[in-house]
C-alpha cells in the first residue's frame, strides 16, 4: 500500500432516527462513528460530543457500525436535517467519498478522525493517527520482547480500512529486517470474537508459535483469550490502539504492548477545528493532519486512561 504523505500536527448510541435540529444557539454538529461496542470508538464520540457542547453546540451521536449503506442513509438525514458540521470516523476510504461529497454540495463540512479517505478536497480536515510511526514503535517493542527471533502470527484489520495496510506496513518494515518469520496472518475484521477464533486455527496449525502481533486492541484482546483458553500464556501479545482493557492485561502481566493512538484527544480537535471553520470559514491547518502514538507497556501502563496517557 501507498504511504500517503501528511503534515504532522502536535496537537449516547441511536439507530438511524428523525434528528431534532436545535432553532436556537448555534445549531447541532453531528458525531457519526463506527458501533461503540469499540471502547476506542465511544472514546471518539464522548470526546467530541464533551468539547461540542462546551464550544455551545447541540450534538447528535450516531453509529454506523461500519456498513457503507447505513452511513449513506446517516448523511441523507443529517443533510436533510441541516446539521452544522459532521465529525466522521468512516466506513470505508472508497465508499465514504460520496455522501461526504454531498454533504459539501449542501453546505455542510465534514472533519474526519481516524480513518482516511481516498480523495481530497472533499472534507474539510482528516485527522488521522500515525499509524505508520505507531506501528513501527510497537513493531519494535514486539522484536524486542522476542528477543529478534522466532515464529509469529499476525492479526489483520479490516480490508476496507486503510489503517490495517498502514500498520500492517509498519510492522513488517521492522520486523521483516530480523530473524523472525511469520508463519499466519490472516484478518479479523477489528473483531474481537473473529480474533478469538482466528486464533485458534493458527494455534492449532502452529504450535509452536512464540508471538502474535495485532493491527488493534480489540482483535488482540481476543487473540489474548484464545491463548489463555488453549493454556498458552507464554506467546506474546502486542497490541494497537491503547485501550483500557489491554491497559489492564498489561498490568496483569498478559499482554504485552500496545500502541496508544489519541482517541480522545483526537476528537476533540476535530470539534475545535470545525468550530473555528464555521465561523471563519477555514480551519488554519491542511486537511490532512497527523497525530503521533506512543508506545504502551508495563513501565507506564498505570498512567493510561481512555486513550489518553496522564
Amino acid at each position: 500500500m501507498k504511504r500517503r504523505a501528511f503534515i504532522a500536527l502536535t496537537v449516547a448510541v441511536t439507530a438511524l432516527m428523525p434528528i431534532r435540529v436545535a432553532a436556537q444557539g448555534q445549531g447541532t454538529i453531528a458525531i457519526v462513528t463506527p458501533s461503540h461496542d469499540n471502547p476506542f470508538f465511544k472514546a471518539e464520540a464522548v470526546g467530541a460530543e464533551a468539547r461540542a457542547k462546551e464550544l455551545g453546540y447541540d450534538t447528535v451521536v450516531l453509529t454506523h457500525d461500519d456498513d457503507a449503506n447505513k452511513q449513506s442513509e446517516i448523511f441523507d438525514t443529517l443533510i436533510a436535517q441541516g446539521v452544522k458540521a459532521i465529525i466522521l470516523d468512516n466506513a470505508g476510504a472508497d465508499a465514504s467519498v460520496a455522501p461526504i461529497r454531498r454533504a459539501k454540495e449542501a453546505g455542510i463540512p465534514s472533519f474526519l478522525i481516524d480513518r482516511e479517505i481516498t480523495e481530497s478536497g472533499v472534507a474539510v480536515s482528516q485527522i488521522v493517527s500515525n499509524n505508520y510511526q505507531g506501528a513501527q514503535l510497537g513493531a519494535e517493542e514486539f522484536v524486542k520482547l522476542m528477543g529478534e527471533t522466532g515464529k509469529y502470527a499476525e492479526l489483520v484489520g479490516k480490508e476496507s480500512d486503510t489503517n490495517a495496510g498502514i500498520r500492517s506496513s509498519g510492522y513488517h518494515d521492522v520486523i521483516d529486517q530480523y530473524d523472525m518469520e511469520m508463519v499466519a496472518q490472516q484478518s479479523a475484521n477489528w473483531s474481537q470474537t473473529e480474533a478469538y477464533t482466528v486464533m485458534e486455527s493458527m494455534l492449532q496449525a502452529n504450535p509452536d508459535i512464540k508471538g502474535v502481533i495485532s493491527g488493534n486492541d480489540t482483535m488482540a484482546m481476543g487473540a489474548w483469550a484464545a491463548l489463555e483458553a488453549a493454556g498458552r500464556t507464554d506467546v506474546i501479545v502486542v497490541g494497537f490502539d491503547g485501550s483500557n482493557d489491554v491497559r489492564d492485561s498489561i498490568k496483569a502481566g498478559g499482554i504485552k504492548a500496545t500502541v496508544l493512538q489519541p482517541a480522545y484527544r483526537q476528537a476533540q480537535v476535530a470539534v475545535e477545528q470545525a468550530d473555528q471553520f464555521l465561523k471563519t470559514g477555514a480551519t488554519g491547518q491542511e486537511e490532512k493532519q497527523l497525530m503521533d502514538c506512543i508506545l504502551i507497556n508495563g513501565e507506564n501502563a498505570g498512567q493510561l486512561e481512555t486513550f489518553a496517557l496522564n
